[in-house]
């Protein structure tokens, strides 16, 4: 129309980014180019698998570093053997006669059980090495060891059998504990503890989901491994019933006991204490093999007692009740 371009505004700017484009389609274009493949979830930091993988690099590292000064260390452990560390756990063990490779010192220590220790392992034919703080505390994965450790090899497990025999020719009753599926080492180390302390004759453990006989039990038990055997059944319920036959009662401690543990019954026969797992409790097929299962009781505000805690209860109140018992005789 006649007099448009005169009229302010109706002329663009040279410059303006608006207007028209060359082709049609410039637009959508752009639009459809995007930003390339969406990366990996672990690549994308908002992400949790994000934090996973930065946690999984963390470790991998951690175990790079301690491969690394495991290499430049002058103790080398190998297959088929183990340390125990500490004063208390090594001398107990060099007292009941547990065979030293080697023993590992640090050349300021001035310890009798340490002298102990270096004295028996001597007449067992064992070295003793004089070695740096740094070698123990890799060796030992940074464990508590007091200067001291020793290399043995890995534990014996008695026979099921042998340990009902041996239990039946003491001259107190017969006291065994089983675990049903308690996995931390450093609760079986505190049942061996508890054992030793209250007259256990054994400690029966299921092959399968369960801690071993590890140096963190050995260093939990304070020694105590070295007296109390302990015996792996290839199925527990199976182990019970043997247990059975040959005159023990089976008492489990649960939560949902059936009767409370102060004043058992049963406490002045041969006796096999059965524990489970903190939380879960006993299994099905182990609670029914039981003749009783009986609870501790406790404070509402707390949901469950630890394994190696009931456990030592449970074993302190046996023992009670059975000296009471001899006193009364």
């Amino acid at each position: 129309m006649a007099g448009n371009d005169g009229r302010r505004g109706a002329v663009r700017k040279p410059g303006s980014k608006k207007g028209a484009k060359v082709g049609t389609g410039g637009h959508s274009r752009r639009r459809l180019e995007g930003k390339g493949p969406t990366p990996k979830a672990e690549d994308r930091t908002y992400h949790p698998a994000h934090k996973r993988k930065l946690a999984r690099q963390k470790r991998e590292e951690q175990e790079a570093a301690i491969a690394r000064a495991r290499a430049k260390s002058s103790i080398r452990i190998p297959a088929g053997h183990e340390l125990i560390a500490g004063r208390n756990p090594v001398a107990e063990a060099a007292r009941a006669g547990v065979p030293f490779s080697r023993v590992f010192v640090l050349g300021n220590v001035k310890d009798d059980r340490v002298e102990e220790v270096v004295r028996l392992a001597s007449s067992m034919g064992a070295p003793a090495f004089e070695v740096t703080r740094r070698d123990l505390d890799v060796a030992t994965d940074g464990a508590v060891h007091q200067g001291v450790a020793a290399e043995v090899p890995e534990y014996q497990y008695a026979e099921v059998q042998d340990l009902v025999a041996d239990s039946q020719q003491q001259i107190d009753l017969p006291l065994l504990i089983a675990l049903d599926q308690v996995t931390d080492p450093h609760n079986l180390g505190a049942v061996l503890r508890s054992a030793g302390a209250f007259g256990g004759d054994g400690v029966i453990i299921p092959e399968r989901r369960s801690a071993g006989v590890t140096a963190t039990a050995w260093k939990v038990s304070a020694g105590a491994a070295a007296r109390v055997p302990v015996a792996r059944a290839t199925n527990l319920v199976r182990a019970l019933e043997e247990c059975k036959k040959a005159g023990f009662f089976i008492v489990g401690l649960d939560g949902g006991g059936d009767a409370e543990l102060r004043g058992l019954p049963l406490a002045e026969s041969p006796l096999v204490l059965v524990t489970g797992a903190e939380g879960a409790g006993l299994s099905r097929l182990v609670r029914e093999t039981c003749d009783q299962v009986v609870s501790i009781p406790i404070s509402s505000t707390v949901e469950s007692l630890n394994a190696a805690v009931a456990t030592g209860i449970a074993l302190y109140e046996v023992a009670s009740l059975r000296a009471a018992a001899a006193s009364r005789g």
